[in-house]
């Protein structure tokens, strides 16, 4: 079984005790979590897609912590005009574990 769901604007395949990484989330570390905008939910060979979510359908996540990704490099650079501008940044991110699929 497993379900796509919309976390934080982005789409993702989600299945049972599933561990992923999505934007932060305005939750505690050991926190439950319920998403209700469930697009496609397959159980048992049947797949059942919304428009634009299946209704009735949820998925509950555990978060397991909160944490910072690898450093984005941005480099900007004009030639022959000695213009060069190097900045970069670090994505929050937010660790999961899918506890389960209702549908």
């Amino acid at each position: 079984m497993y379900a796509i769901v919309e976390i934080a604007g982005q789409q993702f395949k989600v299945e049972k005790s599933r561990k992923l990484y999505v934007h932060r989330l305005q939750a505690e570390e050991g926190a439950t979590v319920s998403f209700d905008k469930v697009l496609l939910v397959e159980k048992e060979g049947v797949v059942s897609v919304g428009a634009p979510v299946v209704a009735g359908a949820s998925v509950s996540a555990t978060v397991l912590s909160h944490l910072k990704g690898e450093k984005v490099l941005v480099f900007k650079k004009k030639r022959r005009k000695g213009y060069r501008k190097k900045n970069g940044h670090r994505q929050f991110f937010s660790q999961i574990q899918i506890n389960e699929i209702v549908a």
